[in-house]
């Protein structure tokens, strides 16, 4: 095999195993997001990396390379809206070179001041043939997308399309369980409160929701705390 192919060959596999190894070390979906932006970041230049991931019909910014705390987790595009949903919709990479923002297609928001950089990637993350999520790299300048990125990325999305699914599926499941654990905790203190106050369970219920609120600690922590001070008393 002639030099240049086995080259080829190696960074392939090199690129591979990188993104096995990565993924097998990610447990929740934040995690394995985290890990492929920082793959992307290492093998494809770019200033900015997003990953949107699709929930409920709605395209859910889920990852950043640039720190975004006010936007991570709560910007949502709907399917087709703006280029990233039009990628998931069509299923097919939209690369623009320069003066990405003055496309038909361009959804500009506030809250990311990449939406003013000039070259835009964008390429739909797939799993089993359906669309899980979008993957979006900027360039402050003008900046032409090779095919060895567009192909690279792509494939990147083919790759770890059923790695996000099954992170995002496991997300779900822990946050209902926390969800589960938190009713039961304050099912238990709106009892307690019944009991000792002779309060109705609508009562109960506000109390805490009045405590929550003064003591700026979340319903959890204040059902808890009442759940500790009623047994500590019963158990002297």
């Amino acid at each position: 095999m002639d030099e240049p192919l086995q080259h080829a060959d190696d960074s392939l596999v090199d690129l591979l195993h990188d993104i096995g190894s990565r993924m097998a070390g990610a447990d929740l979906l934040h995690a394995v997001l985290e890990r492929i932006v920082d793959l992307i970041a290492s093998e494809v230049e770019c200033d900015s990396c997003f990953i949107y991931i699709l929930e409920d019909d709605e395209l859910v910014l889920r990852a950043s390379k640039n720190p975004h705390p006010e936007a991570v987790d709560r910007l949502k595009l709907h399917v087709g809206q703006g280029i990233t949903g039009w990628v998931a919709e069509h299923r097919e990479p939209v690369a623009l070179a320069r003066n990405a923002f003055q496309d038909p297609r361009f959804n500009f928001f506030s809250e990311l001041p990449e939406d003013r950089y000039e070259a835009f990637l964008s390429v739909p993350i797939l799993c089993r043939g359906r669309v899980v999520g979008v993957i979006n790299l900027q360039h402050r300048l003008p900046h032409v997308h090779s095919r060895r990125d567009i192909k690279l990325i792509s494939t990147l999305g083919f790759l770890v399309g059923a790695e996000i699914e099954r992170a995002r599926l496991e997300s779900e499941v822990t946050q209902l369980s926390e969800q589960l654990q938190v009713r039961k905790i304050v099912e238990r203190a709106k009892g307690i409160l019944q009991r000792d106050l002779g309060l109705s369970e609508e009562e109960a219920y506000r109390t805490l929701q009045r405590q929550s609120r003064q003591m700026r600690k979340s319903m959890r922590e204040v059902a808890e705390a009442v759940v500790i001070s009623d047994s500590i008393k019963r158990s002297q």
